[in-house]
């Protein structure tokens, strides 16, 4: 069941929110069959515009506000991306639609970890993942053009910070309690220069 009509209602809605701007986003959300990376107690929310459970107490983020991350990476097919926190791998497949290269991605849980380095594998996205903690980045495929977090840090990892290149972009969720949504581009010389979008709530970066 490709379940085609019921993603081209959800880039529906989410082309009419103004708050994506990059018609290859839409179009990578589209693609990706996010039925496939839910449990399948929940499958008929699949496309739904809200995050769901995945176990191990963590969610797969709601399509808009993956879209709106996406998007705000401003990618290029031959940017170098990192992920932190992969969960069941659905933000990292929309991420691979837009980019050439593989995506690294890291996750906390061994276990969902695992299971989403199988699905993407089945799937055809070309996506790395390794069981680790996230505020390490992954050192061994950097440097990076730009990376993002699907989990709330108070502040943005150094060795992450580190890992991008000058130039690079950092999408994240930042805060405790209230948290905000910070796109940060690195400076030549290795300070970030920060925006904020709106505010958000994501799970805790866990480590």
């Amino acid at each position: 069941m490709t379940r085609e009509k019921d993603r081209e209602r959800l880039v529906d809605v989410l082309s009419r929110s103004n708050r994506i701007h990059r018609e290859s986003v839409l179009d990578a959300v589209g693609a990706v069959p996010r039925h496939e990376f839910v449990p399948e107690s929940h499958v008929q929310q699949a496309y739904h515009d809200r995050p769901l459970p995945i176990g191990h107490g963590q969610t797969i983020s709601a399509p808009h506000m993956v879209a709106i991350m996406t998007d705000r990476l401003a990618l290029s097919p031959e940017d170098r991306v990192l992920e932190i926190g992969t969960g069941c791998g659905y933000h990292a497949a929309v991420v691979a639609e837009l980019v050439d290269t593989t995506v690294s991605s890291v996750e906390y849980v061994p276990d969902l970890a695992e299971s989403a380095q199988q699905q993407l594998d089945r799937l055809g996205y070309d996506v790395r993942v390794k069981a680790g903690d996230g505020r390490d980045g992954w050192p061994e495929h950097a440097p990076y053009d730009a990376a993002y977090l699907t989990c709330a840090t108070p502040e943005l990892p150094g060795p992450v910070v580190e890992q991008i290149v000058p130039g690079g972009r950092i999408v994240a969720p930042v805060g405790k309690a209230r948290q905000q949504l910070v796109i940060a581009q690195k400076e030549a010389d290795g300070s970030l220069t920060r925006t904020t979008d709106g505010y958000v709530q994501f799970v805790p970066m866990r480590g």
